[in-house]
């Protein structure tokens, strides 16, 4: 069976609209966290897989896409493993928009059905 990436869209705590390409044979869920302006910490979930279960078994490539042009953010992983799948990955981005290093930076924590 080919492997199809699915597109998704969501939205994170200031509005940021993104679009994700993602496999749904092993993504469950792209939690998204970044500091507000008031200074507090904040994670939301971004996108969840709305298959409820992994459609095959672990895969030895996995690829997924999150693009934000409003942030001109645009990253893309590939991970590769030989032996035992994926659990979670984490991705951190920082932009270039001159506020402090804290507010310009998106963490991303990508999560594998299990």
């Amino acid at each position: 069976m080919a492997r199809h990436n699915r597109e998704g869209v969501g939205e994170d705590q200031l509005g940021h609209r993104y679009r994700i390409s993602y496999q749904p044979d092993w993504l469950r869920t792209i939690r998204v966290t970044r500091r507000l302006p008031s200074g507090r910490l904040s994670t939301k979930v971004l996108l969840r897989n709305p298959d409820p279960r992994p459609l095959d078994s672990h895969r030895a490539l996995v690829r997924t896409r999150i693009e934000s042009p409003s942030q001109g953010l645009a990253v893309e992983i590939s991970l590769r493993t030989d032996s035992a799948p994926f659990e979670e990955v984490e991705l951190l981005w920082r932009g270039n928009s001159g506020l402090a290093r804290a507010h310009d930076a998106v963490r991303f924590r990508l999560s594998a059905f299990k």
